[in-house]
């Protein structure tokens, strides 16, 4: 477990610079592997996010570390399915921030189920998942932008 708390907030506008950083990273996006198809274009990054800031059926929270911002969390809609996405500053796994803040987030978020999806290899984050309950029903594949590949991704699920 993390030193130093893990605590939430909503996301602001001015997050979303630091949020597109982290995506920046190539071992970090490589592991999520389903990234925006033009990465490294802030403009459209913050375009897509703002408008999500303002979308009700989207919850935006903002992990922070210690008052350090570390990463985001969120849960989607797509479909009339509810799913949940995460991404933390590289710097900061292992360390039990995802975990700690997927559990904060799950007693914000009374949404249920959720879905969530994630690369083959994304162990660190199956690992995340399954720690607050997540189990796994399925697999799928899907075109990988971060690797220009289609690759199978793990789908788990939430009660």
């Amino acid at each position: 477990m993390p030193s130093s708390p893990v605590t939430l907030r909503p996301t602001h506008l001015a997050d979303l610079a630091w949020f597109f950083q982290f995506q920046l990273d190539p071992v970090a996006a490589y592991l999520a592997a389903f990234t925006p198809p033009q990465p490294l274009d802030e403009a459209a990054y913050v375009a897509k996010y703002s408008a999500f800031l303002r979308d009700p059926t989207i919850h935006m929270q903002t992990i922070l570390l210690a008052g350090t911002l570390v990463g985001s969390i969120a849960k989607f809609e797509v479909a009339g399915e509810a799913g949940l996405t995460y991404w933390l500053d590289r710097a900061y796994w292992g360390q039990g921030v995802a975990t700690s803040a997927l559990r904060q987030f799950l007693r914000l978020e009374p949404t249920r189920p959720l879905v969530a999806r994630v690369a083959w290899d994304n162990v660190g984050s199956q690992h995340v998942l399954a720690q607050n309950g997540f189990v796994q029903i399925g697999t799928d594949t899907g075109f990988a932008s971060a690797r220009q590949a289609q690759i199978e991704e793990r789908i788990y699920h939430l009660s």
